[in-house]
């Protein structure tokens, strides 16, 4: 065989989210359950394309006035608007004040455009925070405790602590609701304090906005952290995906919001951004932009999608009920309250590792190796299955 250039290409690690959801796919058993990907399922198990959306891009295909050219480098501009409003709220003295800058991103790439000495997320957040940062060339990359693993729940003084010994200027990753992995987030009191410490300490929060409505099904409810910290007069970032609370997950459509203090800085901002998008990559996705602009700036199909959010929340928040509900029932060991106290598509369960195996092995029901689920993958079907398979691996499979 021919000499190659490429021999000394090491395999890199599978990512355990596609690998597991790979093995659900190649499973032939007639129960099997996906609880690992985080996408919404009906209670069919199947995706659901929104009726508003599907109503809009019927819409757009009839439209003889669009064409594919490039949008403007950072985007369509009456997306991000239109976006940014429904993270700070349509009224925010900023907007009038011009001391907001947005740019359409792809969805993660907004989280690329931050320059800073010091970068700090919470050590249960996605892997794919990490990820990123290492890729852009960040070495200074820190974790901050966040998860309570005995008490399941929020450990707040660690995470105070952590911020507390964080340097000047640092930038801290903050989920603005229904944290990604463990559905586990602050309390309105715990966010003043959070705060507090980032304002004495001088660091910069960039909010993470993936769930906002898909969470609670309010909105505002799921933007109030977010809001508090602007209203306060921080300087901060926040960064908007629309793949769950739209269902568009493969058009990668999301938005960058900077809240400046001084609007003077705006242009120089936004230059740095161009630069930093052009050599990314040059120029955003179009149809993800054009269905949300049209359904954020059109009060009858806003209406439609809240509706659309409000399905989508309730059904997991009913799972959610349901799950415990038959956990308690079995006597499954340990407490389940943190199932319902938790919020959005992901749950930390509390599982280990062996415990996740166990459950592919015999019942061929796959998550994470971290016990995270996706309650989206729960259903009227195959809940009692599911329970009585937990309550197996709980019962009976070693917490090591």
């Amino acid at each position: 065989m021919a000499s190659t250039r490429f021999a000394e290409v090491q395999m890199a690690p599978p990512i355990e989210v596609f690998a597991v959801s790979k093995a659900f796919t190649d499973s032939t058993h007639e129960k099997k359950v996906n609880l690992s990907v985080g996408a919404y399922r009906t209670d069919d198990s199947k995706p659901w394309v929104l009726p508003v959306v599907r109503k809009v891009e019927k819409m757009l295909a009839e439209d003889d006035s669009l064409n594919h050219e490039y949008f403007p480098i950072l985007g369509l501009e009456a997306f991000s608007t239109a976006a940014s409003k429904i993270l700070l709220g349509d009224s925010h003295p900023a907007f009038g004040e011009g001391r907001v800058s947005v740019a359409a991103l792809g969805v993660v790439k907004a989280e690329w455009c931050v320059i800073c000495i010091f970068m700090l997320f919470s050590s249960s957040l996605t892997g794919n925070h990490r990820l990123i940062f290492q890729l852009a060339g960040f070495t200074n990359l820190c974790t901050y405790r966040y998860w309570d693993a005995e008490k399941r729940g929020l450990n707040i003084d660690g995470m105070l602590e952590d911020l507390s010994k964080a340097p000047e200027n640092s930038v801290v990753i903050l989920h603005a609701c229904a944290h990604n992995p463990t559905g586990v987030d602050p309390t309105q009191d715990q966010w003043k304090k959070i705060a507090d410490l980032i304002e004495s300490r001088k660091l910069f929060p960039l909010f993470d906005s993936a769930y906002q409505g898909f969470a609670s099904g309010d909105l505002d409810h799921d933007a109030w952290a977010v809001r508090y910290f602007a209203d306060r007069g921080f300087e901060m970032m926040g960064t908007q995906s629309f793949s769950k609370n739209f269902g568009l997950y493969n058009e990668r459509i999301g938005n960058l919001v900077l809240l400046l203090k001084d609007p003077a800085c705006i242009p120089a901002v936004r230059s740095q951004l161009t630069l930093l998008v052009r050599g990314c990559y040059s120029n955003p996705p179009c149809h993800g932009a054009r269905i949300v602009t049209k359904v954020l700036t059109d009060p009858a199909l806003f209406e439609e999608w809240k509706e659309c959010i409000r399905t989508m929340s309730g059904r997991i928040k009913e799972m959610r009920k349901g799950l415990r509900e038959r956990l308690e029932k079995l006597g499954t060991p340990g407490t389940w309250d943190h199932i319902t106290a938790q919020i959005g598509m992901f749950s930390f369960t509390g599982m280990t590792a062996a415990q996740a195996k166990h459950l592919a092995d015999k019942y061929h029901i796959f998550l994470l190796s971290s016990g995270r689920i996706n309650m989206c993958g729960i259903t009227t079907g195959n809940i009692d299955y599911v329970a009585e398979a937990i309550h197996d691996a709980v019962s009976n499979v070693t917490q090591a």
